[in-house]
């Protein structure tokens, strides 16, 4: 599949690209086909220079510009390059779109475990849920092992302290 692509030049710090018709396959700085253009993004206001007649040309034969191309292209006044441009969302906006519908379903999680009398809900609050008397129960459990261990090292204490005296 043949991209209409940006291909970058020029030193470190100061880039300049050419516009090319290249293989998708083919490294940025690989074999290219044709050169539509140029792009410099540092001049003021940025330069940016294509033979839009070519660019047409290579579309028809079945060439897609880059999203960065399609763009660029747009910009400099060629029509039909939005079917080319693909939305970009930011992270921030993504995770606040995430955290809307989480939101929604715990709201709705909390309507429909809403206790309806005021028996139902003494009862829930004096009663620890399953998961709290599990984590009472591990809990206890850990703290009998640990007095376990103690009871064990001080046996082992007394062992090694019995053993010097017999010297």
């Amino acid at each position: 599949m043949l991209k209409i692509r940006l291909q970058r030049t020029g030193r470190k710090n100061r880039p300049f690209y050419r516009v090319v018709v290249a293989e998708h396959s083919a490294p940025v700085k690989g074999n290219i086909i044709d050169q539509l253009g140029s792009y410099d993004p540092l001049e003021k206001p940025w330069r940016f220079d294509v033979d839009t007649d070519k660019v047409l040309e290579w579309i028809k034969k079945g060439a897609k510009p880059t999203n960065t191309v399609a763009r660029l292209l747009k910009s400099a006044g060629v029509k039909d390059m939005e079917k080319y441009i693909v939305e970009m969302v930011s992270r921030k906006k993504k995770k606040a779109e995430e955290e809307k519908p989480d939101s929604a379903k715990a709201s709705s999680d909390e309507k429909e475990e809403a206790p309806k009398t005021e028996n139902e809900e003494k009862a829930l609050v004096e009663e620890p849920k399953e998961d709290e008397k599990v984590k009472d129960e591990t809990s206890e459990d850990s703290k009998e092992e640990e007095k376990k261990e103690d009871a064990l090292a001080e046996e082992s204490k007394e062992d090694v302290v019995s053993e010097d005296d017999k010297k």
